[in-house]
């Protein structure tokens, strides 16, 4: 199933059904960043066992679960957020969605519990490709790509359901897909 759509900042990547990567095994992943020599994402279903307040002590009250934006620097803490009403800052990556901003403004909105989890979501690490990397991965099928989302399913709270939903999402065409066992040899 050759994805018919090119790679772009703001659209999906979805593994195949039976990627066995264990970064990236039933991952959606947000294209933060696309660019002919590198691109950068976040997983947004795969949730560590972390909080905010966990990574950031002063932020005690931060009861925000950091997800897992991949095996790259993951010594590094991303967000990306639907509040540019209230950050005034980040980098637009879709239509509402931002990809960092003033991480000052952003401890103070927390601190005040300004933001919700359907606002922003955290990552430690990113997933990146070098250049041409990505369009080769696509080309041996393990990865389809999409611009058919609604931006609530970036911010869910229901990590297990998001590869499922962005899956049927894609139409007729895709939706049996979601019915594959994760490890086809128990089948």
């Amino acid at each position: 199933m050759l994805s018919p759509i090119i790679p772009e900042t703001g659209r999906l990547l979805i593994s195949e059904p039976f990627l066995n990567d264990p970064n990236f095994k039933r991952s959606v992943i947000l294209l933060a960043e696309h660019a002919p020599e590198a691109t950068i994402g976040f997983v947004l279903n795969q949730r560590s066992n972390l909080m905010l307040s966990d990574l950031l002590p002063e932020l005690e009250h931060a009861d925000f679960p950091i997800y897992v934006g991949g095996p790259v620097a993951n010594d590094t803490i991303h967000f990306i957020h639907r509040a540019y009403e209230k950050m005034n800052d980040g980098e637009l990556i879709a239509p509402g969605i931002y990809w960092g901003g003033n991480f000052e403004t952003l401890k103070i909105l927390l601190a005040g519990n300004m933001l919700s989890e359907h606002e922003v979501k955290f990552f430690i690490g990113y997933s990146g490709w070098a250049e041409a990397q990505l369009l080769e991965e696509i080309s041996q099928n393990t990865w389809i790509v999409s611009d058919r989302y609604d931006a609530d399913v970036l911010f869910t709270g229901n990590e297990e359901e998001v590869w499922r939903d962005v899956i049927v999402n894609l139409g007729p065409k895709y939706a049996h897909v979601v019915n594959f066992p994760q490890n086809p040899n128990l089948n």
